[in-house]
């Protein structure tokens, strides 16, 4: 595998310093920018004219990673060239929640092959109900298929995230790229680092992503009693304490999906979470510090390794989740190092700062779509 990489920084572009990249004759080229970077007309064109038959694809971030890494209002862009592999493109368009899991299907049956080995799949962080996607995807892939991804992001207050195809950048696209080969081979993981505290709770009512009753209580009501004095922060303080959210296992040892509590519906005593709410399932309360953040993207890297894969460069696909950057500040370039020490230095790591995390839930490996997480992938190819 032959991997290079540029980073464009404040909002420059200049396409002649993409030559080296061309020069390699990529398969798949990854873009992930500030969103101002995909708005100009100059820079999609530029791009598409560099690599007219590569796949170009990538997202709006709230922070790129490359290997200089954390950048603010930058464009990274990394190619990549495999020695036996191949790639394909698939996309779908959502104009409606509800075409969700209709666009998942859509894309596997776009990707879809006796030789796939991997997914990577990328869609607006608005408009779209991630775990109908997800579920869409696996209906035709498989639940054990090796998917990583994530939702795209902005730079403060969410208004317009936007995805970047082959095609064009639009508002409303997922795009999922297909790699195959017996060559290739791809571990991820995701991790928070997030201490589960009090008992676990049964969701008792949900609609979507609004959980409105724990045990049969309101759900704003048993949340504002474990917060004490930060439910006066309500809704800014809830991106530190999420839920973990396990499918009708309160017994379960292994890791939940995590939740980020996003808005508060006082008016029917209910939480406005990140992700669709198991209606069956159950959930308790988390917490973390910056310290233990570090600790669990570390953790996400030593899992997304093995020994064979060690041994030659590879590409190291990072998404973070915007919210760890709102909580550590400063401290989150602690989280990139901790990760490039863990996978080894000598591979390339490219990824951004995402609206929600796409990856495996716990040792299961079935992919589920987190909040405040770390995911890691790691992609390697025998020769």
């Amino acid at each position: 595998m032959e991997i290079r990489q540029i980073q464009f920084r404040k909002l420059v572009f200049d396409r002649l310093l993409l030559e080296p990249l061309q020069q390699m004759d990529p398969m798949l080229v990854l873009v992930f920018a500030d969103k101002k970077y995909l708005m100009d007309p100059a820079v999609v064109s530029g791009l598409h004219a560099a690599f007219p038959d590569v796949p170009c694809v990538g997202v709006s971030t709230a922070g790129e990673i490359s290997n200089q890494g954390m950048g603010n209002e930058s464009c990274v862009v990394t190619a990549m060239r495999f020695a036996h592999g191949s790639v394909r493109v698939a996309t779908a368009e959502v104009t409606t929640l509800e075409e969700s899991r209709q666009a998942g299907v859509a894309v596997g049956k776009g990707v879809s092959g006796s030789d796939l080995r991997a997914v990577l799949l990328f869609a607006p962080g608005l408009s779209v109900n991630g775990c109908a996607l997800i579920d869409g995807l696996c209906s035709i892939v498989g639940d054990e298929m090796e998917i990583v991804g994530g939702l795209a992001c902005e730079s403060g207050i969410i208004r317009q995230t936007l995805v970047m195809s082959s095609s064009e950048v639009s508002a409303r696209r997922v795009v999922a790229v297909g790699l195959y080969g017996d060559h290739l081979a791809i571990r991820r993981c995701s991790q928070g680092g997030w201490v589960p505290f009090g008992p676990m709770r049964k969701v008792t009512r949900c609609e979507g992503s609004v959980l409105l009753e724990l045990d049969g209580e309101p759900a704003l009501d048993l949340y504002s009693r474990y917060l004490g004095e930060y439910a006066r922060e309500l809704p800014d303080s809830g991106l530190r304490f999420p839920f973990e959210m396990h499918h009708a296992r309160p017994c379960s040892t292994d890791p939940g999906v995590i939740r980020t509590v996003l808005d508060v519906d006082r008016s029917r005593g209910g939480l406005i979470l990140g992700g669709d709410v198991d209606p069956n399932g159950y959930v308790r309360l988390m917490h973390v510090t910056s310290a233990k953040m570090v600790s669990g993207a570390g953790q996400a890297a030593d899992c997304a390794q093995e020994p064979q894969m060690t041994r030659s460069p590879g590409l190291g696909l990072l998404i973070s989740c915007v919210g760890r950057k709102l909580i550590m500040g400063d401290q989150i370039v602690e989280e990139l190092e901790m990760v490039r020490d863990r996978l080894g230095r000598q591979h390339t790591v490219t990824g951004f700062y995402a609206h929600s995390e796409i990856g495996p839930l716990g040792a299961t490996r079935t992919c589920a779509l987190h909040n405040l997480t770390m995911t890691i992938a790691l992609i390697t190819e025998d020769v």
